[in-house]
């Protein structure tokens, strides 16, 4: 089986974490779930790379350094996660991939799902998003 490396980056202010509600499209994993940002590392690209690429393509900002946290694996996917504070106000983020963004209490990922004003309604977390965050909160 051929593993998909992907890498994520857990972003967090005062106390909160910055979580992507995910398209609600089909073809993806985790459609229409709250998850970490991030994305697949392209040939020849190192994980951190990757993360910082993905990061300004989907957010339009990127942190000046970020600190590995941890390996996932679920089935063919190997998260590469990494975390870092997040210096700029959400505000002046742009979201240009998924539906919603926001920051998200230590309380909304332990209950696995949270309101999004976008899609009108209460999402659940991608299982490996919430038990990556979960572990890394219980770590600090």
């Amino acid at each position: 089986m051929t593993q998909i490396h992907v890498a994520i980056a857990i972003l967090y202010q005062d106390g909160k974490f910055l979580c992507q509600l995910r398209d609600d499209v089909p073809n993806i994993r985790y459609p229409g779930h709250w998850a970490l940002f991030g994305g697949h590392l392209e040939p020849g690209e190192t994980a951190e790379v990757a993360l910082l690429r993905e990061l300004v393509e989907e957010i339009s900002w990127a942190p000046a350094t970020v600190s590995f946290f941890c390996h996932d694996v679920e089935g063919d996917v190997l998260r590469h996660v990494f975390h870092s504070q997040l210096s700029a106000d959400v505000k002046d983020l742009v979201l240009h991939e998924g539906w919603d963004m926001q920051l998200l209490t230590t309380e909304d990922i332990r209950a696995g799902k949270c309101y999004s004003e976008k899609s009108g309604d209460v999402r659940p977390f991608g299982s490996a998003h919430q038990r990556i965050l979960l572990s890394f909160i219980d770590a600090i």
